[in-house]
């Protein structure tokens, strides 16, 4: 499916699984405004499919699942906007599939990610305290690993290997490179013969039993107030006080 003019993000269904791959080998993966866009179009498109069950989150290419934000973009990214769970909730399960390069922002995508398969050259890191810019939403590694693993990820800024991102509880499994998709898609299928509200129903209540970040709180803010201001109410509500009415409130 096509979702952006240059198809930078790609979504595939097939056997209730969609598959939404980040489509810019030649940049490894690099996010810019139209990934940005891709994403965002790709969870809302993913939560009005009720054949879609599970989500598999993957990129072309094995150099990099993506190196964070595409260094030539001078305008701030705002993750909270695209990364599933914060601002676009999505109570499906999804599957993050890496191998190569994880890097920076890219690391706040897959730890959303309810489950992650990760080919064995996979590398994270998070190097933003060497750019000078944080968003902060990856301070909530710390409620997903150990407390001073995740704090030598985000101020040290060195890479972790598959390996050791396995260890403490990061990644699920380890797969030969190439077969990271593959096994997350079989996880996935799998995952689609389950009761779909039983998953949505947990995953919700883990989503509560997490603790959140700062950055997290003022997202689920923005994700209320957004709410209002996109719907059929906030409109109805501007025109009736031009229009010197009552307004007639439908709930939606």
């Amino acid at each position: 499916m096509k979702l952006t003019p240059n198809d930078v993000v790609t979504y595939e269904s097939a056997e209730g699984v969609a598959t939404i791959m980040i489509n810019r080998p030649d940049r490894l993966n690099a996010i810019d405004e139209e990934v940005e866009q891709g994403l965002q179009a790709a969870w809302l498109h993913f939560n009005s499919r009720d054949e879609d069950r599970v989500a598999v989150l993957t990129a072309a290419g094995d150099r990099a699942f993506s190196v964070g934000r595409d260094r030539s973009v001078t305008a701030p990214p705002d993750y909270r906007r695209f990364t599933p769970n914060v601002v676009i909730a999505v109570d499906k399960p999804i599957i993050g599939a890496v191998s190569g390069w994880c890097l920076g922002g890219a690391m706040v995508l897959v730890q959303a990610c309810d489950l992650l398969i990760a080919a064995e050259d996979t590398k994270f890191s998070y190097p933003e305290v060497k750019i000078g810019f944080a968003g902060g939403l990856l301070c909530a590694l710390a409620g997903r690993i150990p407390h001073k693993i995740a704090m030598e990820i985000l101020l040290l800024g060195k890479e972790i290997s598959a390996q050791r991102a396995y260890d403490v509880g990061f990644v699920n499994r380890i797969v030969p490179v190439g077969q990271q998709v593959a096994e997350a898609q079989a996880m996935a299928r799998e995952m689609a013969t389950h009761s779909p509200l039983v998953m949505q129903m947990l995953k919700r209540g883990v989503g509560h039993a997490l603790p959140k970040c700062p950055a997290e709180e003022g997202a689920l803010a923005l994700r209320e107030t957004e709410t209002v201001f996109n719907s059929e109410d906030f409109q109805e509500g501007l025109k009736s006080l031009q229009e010197k009415r009552r307004p007639q409130f439908k709930g939606r």
